[in-house]
């Protein structure tokens, strides 16, 4: 099954949906998952927590404590070690907590810690399910990159026949098996590169760019829960699961020999840190004192990695980005041929720097081009490893 091995964490909420949550616990652990159940106060109204305990044979968490071991945190480790995370049923209540970002149960601290992919099966009475308040909190959720099943129409326990019946657990275990089975990295290896660069001129003051790296860190993330070996060379630090090799540079020199050192050993680089293009050719030992005069510095050219990797590429497959601030398509395609690239993934870097979201468009060495709205850049992610599959399965059939 594609959910074989993978550890899936399932919220349970207070409706009388909370029943199906049973089964859908069955469903998961008949697919092959690992499952842990959370629950709110509410959901323990409806259906005991013992049920799932005797479905998954773990503990079912329904407050933030510390764990039995000495030095863990449990919504943490939860919260890290997850492959995906559903709420099902999900509450109008859980629903705007977490649109908002609280962290007041267990079920909420773990979905604002977990960088895994979250599905949200809501679950209410037609009129609570089509009020405004709740439609802008899915699309809040949607807004982060939350996958969002159902409700389906029916009639509802209420007495009301609408929108708002919780999608059924099997094809709920479908959709995120589906997703599992799609993206679909296993056994690769995948080299990421994040942030940027610091190019030194004294002990104080250097030259970067306003790169975030949160992209890379998303794309490294989604590579790892599609099943990939990931190794991830950042210059910047962030948040990472554990599974993920990461390695801390600091200016496009240091990157440029963990790359290469590592290229051979890979089977696909995702080029998405913004190296400096320059460095200052004379580094001050000591802090260069302001004075009236102009500073003038002279900058030489950096190594350029990603040119140098579509050079000597065999069999990998090369993905590189580009922001622009102006005629995006021309300057994507000239590099996309100039870099020996399988894949360009471009965008205005306004849309990207520092933010959450990104607005990208893929090119591709065949000529295919594909445009997406804004999306978070977790969904961002998914798409480039998707075309990463995409790519390998292609290269496998020539």
């Amino acid at each position: 099954m594609t959910l074989q091995g993978k550890k899936i964490v399932l919220g349970v909420t207070g409706g009388i949906a909370a029943y199906k949550a049973a089964e859908l616990t069955s469903r998961l652990v008949k697919s092959g998952a690992d499952v842990h159940v959370l629950m709110t106060e509410s959901a323990k109204q409806f259906v005991g927590s013992v049920t799932f305990q005797a479905l998954t044979r773990h503990t079912v968490y329904d407050r933030v404590i510390l764990d039995e071991k000495e030095g863990q945190i449990a919504h943490i480790d939860l919260a890290d070690d997850a492959d995906a995370f559903i709420v099902a049923p999900a509450t109008a209540n859980t629903i705007a907590k977490m649109a908002a970002g609280m962290a007041e149960d267990m079920l909420t601290a773990v979905a604002l810690a977990s960088k895994a992919p979250i599905w949200i099966a809501p679950a209410m009475n037609v009129n609570m399910y089509a009020h405004p308040a709740v439609q802008k909190n899915l699309r809040i959720l949607q807004s982060y990159g939350y996958h969002l099943i159902g409700p389906e129409k029916g009639r509802l326990a209420c007495g009301w026949t609408g929108s708002g019946r919780m999608t059924e657990p099997e094809d709920i275990v479908r959709e995120v098996g589906d997703h599992f089975a799609h993206r679909s990295l296993a056994g690769k290896k995948i080299l990421v590169t994040a942030g940027a660069t610091k190019e030194s001129l004294d002990p104080i003051r250097f030259f970067s760019n306003r790169s975030s790296g949160k992209m890379g860190y998303a794309i490294a993330e989604a590579a790892r829960l599609a099943g990939a070996e990931v190794t991830l060379v950042a210059g910047v630090d962030l948040n990472v699961s554990s599974e993920i090799k990461r390695i801390h540079v600091t200016t496009a020199r240091d990157m440029h020999r963990e790359v290469m050192k590592r290229f051979s050993d890979v089977d696909a680089v995702i080029k998405a840190a913004a190296v400096a293009d320059y460095r200052p050719e004379q580094v001050s030992e000591k802090k260069i004192k302001k004075s009236d005069d102009p500073l003038t510095v002279t900058m030489i050219r950096n190594p350029d990695i990603l040119k140098e990797l579509g050079e000597k590429k065999q069999s990998q497959i090369l993905i590189g980005f580009a922001a622009e601030t102006d005629h995006l398509e021309a300057n994507a395609l000239r590099k996309l041929e100039a870099k020996h690239l399988d894949l360009l993934v471009a965008n205005h870097a306004i849309d990207s720097f520092g933010e959450d979201t990104n607005k990208v468009t893929f090119y591709f060495a065949g000529g295919k081009k594909q445009a997406f709205e804004t999306m978070h850049k977790q969904e961002v992610a998914t798409k480039i490893c998707d075309a990463l599959a995409e790519l390998f399965e292609t290269s496998e059939i020539k």
